[in-house]
């Protein structure tokens, strides 16, 4: 784990973009999901007994952990339905929206979400949160977090190398993802405790971070 109390790690360093996961950074949407999982869990004879490990995770690749392949499709097809019908409680989190706010005028920022794109725009329409103009979602890549694919195809879209860009997320698998891409990582200890998580800096929400665009790119800075 990275420092958990600073932003220092990131001091002076200039990004070309920031590239954001959606749930956990940037929306809480843990009580839908779970509701949603555990729906389809017993519509399909699964037994959960946690969301932890697979969270940051394709639905497609974390079915394909508890049935057998000629079941994925279908069980794929259901969760993402049900979690689709299902956004009751799903908010903006702490400080997202200023984020995005500042990020946005200046075309710097792109979300890289696990949820299908349906899925996500439901998300992001039930919370409010005003997305960036590049969103890309699981369906949109082969192969899901921890693969890089999702944050090389935003920073691709943005014109710009993922190694000159922030990711920010919340999620071990988010952050692996970040990692193989290339990028500097900015970890949220919001959905998991801030000890488990390997970034190059580590805050409690976005509410501790100030984004700063200058004509040569964005800086990152403490929130007082």
């Amino acid at each position: 784990m990275a420092d958990n109390e600073s932003l220092t790690a990131l001091a002076g360093r200039t990004f070309a973009a920031v590239l954001f996961d959606m749930d956990g950074t940037l929306i809480d949407s843990t009580p839908a999901v779970e509701r949603s999982w555990m729906r389809w869990a017993g519509e399909f004879g699964v037994h959960l007994t946690g969301f932890g490990t697979w969270h940051g995770i394709p639905a497609a690749q974390v079915v394909s952990q508890f049935l057998p392949p000629e079941q994925w499709e279908v069980a794929t097809r259901r969760i993402e339905q049900i979690e689709t019908e299902d956004t009751d409680g799903v908010v903006v989190l702490p400080g997202a929206a200023e984020a995005l706010a500042a990020l946005a005028p200046s075309g710097r920022a792109a979300i890289a979400t696990s949820c299908v794109h349906d899925l996500a725009l439901a998300r992001i329409a039930t919370s409010g949160l005003i997305a960036p103009e590049v969103l890309v979602t699981a369906d949109m890549v082969e192969v899901g977090k921890p693969d890089p694919a999702p944050y090389r195809l935003p920073a691709q879209r943005l014109g710009v190398d993922p190694a000159d860009c922030l990711v920010v997320e919340d999620a071990p698998a988010g952050l692996t993802s970040g990692k193989e891409a290339g990028a500097a990582r900015l970890a949220l200890a919001t959905t998991h405790s801030a000890d488990t998580l390997e970034a190059d800096a580590v805050v409690k929400d976005l509410s501790h971070v100030r984004f700063v665009v200058t004509t040569a790119g964005v800086r990152v800075a403490s929130r007082s």
